[in-house]
């Protein structure tokens, strides 16, 4: 909690009172369905909550409206959606994954946080009906393989957490003309978190 309470001082006590569950719902769902590294949970709070709300850093315009609604692909057990709909109350999110178990533990992590803008799908992105006005995915594929998954189903964009260098990805994607590379942005992590975890982060940035 101390990263989270470090870097997001406002918090209210709602807020932080759903953080600090956070942590002991997940322990308790990974015992019996693994969604999280095993080896990775002492680390969860700076390698699943903090890096999930790296989005609203970098994307600070974004997630200060309310109302806009927002559809994380391929969340797994939640992530990045839940932490992001923590610190976002005003903003409905629909999470949606493939794998029904994965789903199963964001739903009720959501229920046991009493998330009430949070709506949990399990479905491919590519089924669902409408459109949303923004995307948020962590690094569950390729961006050349991820496009093709949500065309047509955003009006502002979408923000992709991934690592390493982004050139390759972003250049087959304009090679196949799957998204403008004028109209895409790189931003480092590290220029928000200081931990040495973040250094090869990113946060890839796609407009309309």
């Amino acid at each position: 909690m101390e990263e989270i309470l470090k870097y997001f001082p406002g918090l209210t006590d709602r807020q932080k009172e759903q953080f600090a569950a956070m942590k002991g719902l997940y322990e308790e769902w990974n015992s019996k369905i693994n969604v999280i590294s095993r080896k990775d949970i002492d680390s969860f709070y700076l390698h699943h909550v903090l890096h999930s709300l790296a989005l609203a850093k970098v994307a600070e315009g974004v997630f200060a409206q309310k109302g806009i609604s927002i559809l994380d692909v391929g969340t797994g057990g939640g992530f990045p959606g839940i932490p992001l709909a923590v610190l976002c109350p005003d903003i409905p999110f629909t999470l949606c994954d493939s794998i029904g178990k994965k789903t199963k533990v964001a739903e009720a992590v959501a229920a046991s946080l009493g998330l009430e803008n949070v709506t949990v799908v399990n479905a491919r992105a590519e089924s669902l009906p409408g459109q949303f006005d923004w995307i948020v995915s962590r690094a569950v594929t390729s961006l050349d393989n991820f496009m093709p998954w949500v065309k047509g189903k955003y009006t502002g964009g979408i923000l992709y957490l991934k690592g390493g260098d982004m050139t390759e990805e972003i250049g087959k994607c304009a090679a196949r003309r799957l998204l403008d590379p004028h109209k895409v942005t790189v931003s480092d992590i590290s220029i928000f978190f200081t931990d040495s975890w973040f250094d090869e982060k990113k946060v890839v940035t796609i407009t309309r």
